[in-house]
């Protein structure tokens, strides 16, 4: 059994520890049957929880965002085992997550709850309402490289606007995804609020034709095309959180050791497996010697192992294939690794890597590398980094070091997000909305526009008293139509400041 690879038998999934092959867990895979049945009993089930309200949702749900930092350590030892990553990625991981539960939570009424808007003029006998109403069932299909806090940003979100969620996991962490679900049964009881279903691919399609009123996936962009074309069948509404490529510019005003150090936690940390990890860095011509001598130098204190180490091994034993052909194709189109190189793929682990001269057009710029790797380009200037960082179908997340500049450069990034002076704050950032553009997907998890995303809009009018001009109505009279002339002409017909 290769470490790290699930195993299904006789109708049951095996996960594994990627580095020690220790079997971590086992569970039950769901049949498309399964999955409907899943979906059904959510119905149910989520009915039962919008008609709690917000208040009684954000108390079950601040219980569970409590139940789980009281269970902090045993979160994070179950994620270390099962992904590999440092215990403290994993703390760091969990308390993300929970900062975003308890942010929607308390947040929720304040966002969806019904309230009054503004009418117009032309309509002032009726008054104008707005309230968000759930979906009722969403469906979520979760990555493995940040097993908690991905999935969750969607199921916290989605259970404080009031729907029941079935979930997914990846099938390299399915035992992480039923001990969340675990422990919210024992917030809410009484209903199946959150039910988990395991499996491999099929596991998944077979979710987005159950009828969920509307399916959130994080994952690769070619999968993503797979789950929109599943949900195209039945009209069913998604939202994409798909690769990265993410760039970083270090502008010739930027502090050197602050940049130098984002860079080494940006696309090294999680061994490199981040979606909205740096893998791509330009940095001027005037300080890029420097920047790569000392990023170099940090580079090689970093250590690799299973345990006490900076890096932990690749969790997806097939990715180790894609990072170690990227090294390779870069090395022979002329690149010069500073630190690591063709001999630092040793599987299951991969040893820090930094490439310079790069070329524009190979895999390791092009393509989503998902490892500890990180390509240094001299640029000429912050306008040509600009150029360059835009230069991908992919657009999710970026960071800029500088001061003079930052903003204006993070503005012209196009991604979904971008640091200035740090690399991943959005991702932590409970009251900013998470995702990107392009190839890199579309919708928002996190935040306000998070929220909103996992119900719909309802409008309602009331017609207050009788209406001063019937527009809507055939039975009008000729002066109501020399009135309604008028009244456009006088309210739209001239500029005003």
């Amino acid at each position: 059994m290769t470490p790290g690879m699930p195993v299904i038998d006789d109708g049951k999934l095996t996960s594994t520890n990627p580095a020690t092959g220790e079997t971590v867990g086992t569970f039950p895979v769901a049949t498309a049957d399964d999955v409907a049945l899943a979906v059904r009993r959510a119905r149910q089930a989520g009915a039962w929880w919008a008609g709690l309200g917000f208040a009684a949702r954000r108390e079950r749900l601040r219980h569970w965002r409590t139940l789980l930092a009281q269970r902090l350590e045993e979160l994070t030892a179950l994620v270390h085992r099962e992904t590999g990553k440092p215990l403290f990625d994993a703390a760091v991981e969990a308390a993300s997550a929970l900062e975003h539960i308890d942010w929607a939570a308390n947040n929720a009424k304040r966002v969806l709850g019904p309230r009054r808007v503004r009418t117009r003029l032309l309509v002032a006998e009726h008054s104008a309402h707005l309230e968000y109403r759930p979906y009722g069932v969403v469906g979520v299909i979760g990555p493995w490289n940040y097993p908690v806090l991905t999935p969750l940003g969607s199921i916290g979100y989605a259970l404080a606007a009031g729907n029941a969620v079935v979930f997914k996991p990846s099938e390299y962490t399915p035992a992480v995804g039923q001990w969340l679900a675990d422990v919210l049964a024992e917030a809410v009881p009484e209903h199946p609020v959150l039910q988990v279903v395991h499996g491999l691919g099929d596991t998944g399609a077979a979710l987005c034709r159950a009828g969920v009123g509307k399916l959130g996936f994080t994952g690769s962009t070619a999968t993503a095309r797979t789950v929109m074309a599943a949900c195209a069948e039945t009209l069913t509404p998604v939202l994409i959180e798909a690769g990265g490529k993410d760039a970083m510019i270090v502008d010739e005003d930027a502090d050197l050791d602050l940049a130098v150090d984002a860079a080494l936690w940006g696309g090294m940390s999680n061994a490199g497996q981040t979606c909205v990890g740096i893998e791509r860095v330009y940095v001027v011509s005037a300080i890029h010697d420097e920047f790569v001598a000392r990023l170099a130098a940090g580079a090689r204190k970093l250590t690799v192992g299973a345990e006490n180490a900076h890096l932990g091994p690749i969790t997806m034993p097939g990715q180790i294939d894609v990072i170690r052909r990227h090294i390779d194709d870069a090395l022979a189109r002329g690149a010069r690794a500073v630190v690591g190189g063709a001999d630092a793929v040793q599987p299951p682990y991969v040893y820090p890597t930094v490439l310079v001269d790069v070329p524009d057009d190979a895999a390791a710029i092009r393509e989503e590398t998902f490892g500890p790797t990180l390509t240094v380009t001299r640029v000429a200037d912050a306008d040509e980094a600009l150029v360059k960082a835009n230069a991908l179908p992919y657009g999710l997340g970026g960071a800029v070091f500088g001061h003079r500049r930052a903003i204006a450069l993070a503005r012209g990034m196009r991604s979904g997000m971008t640091s200035i002076n740090s690399v991943f704050t959005f991702a932590g950032m409970s009251t900013l909305p998470f995702g990107g553009v392009g190839e890199s997907g579309f919708g928002r998890i996190h935040g306000e526009d998070g929220l909103r995303e996992f119900a719909v809009a309802k409008s309602i009018t009331f017609r207050r008293m009788p209406s001063p001009l019937p527009i809507l109505s055939f039975f009008r009279k000729p002066a109501h139509e020399r009135l309604l002339i008028r009244a456009v002409k006088t309210l739209y017909g001239r500029n005003r400041s």
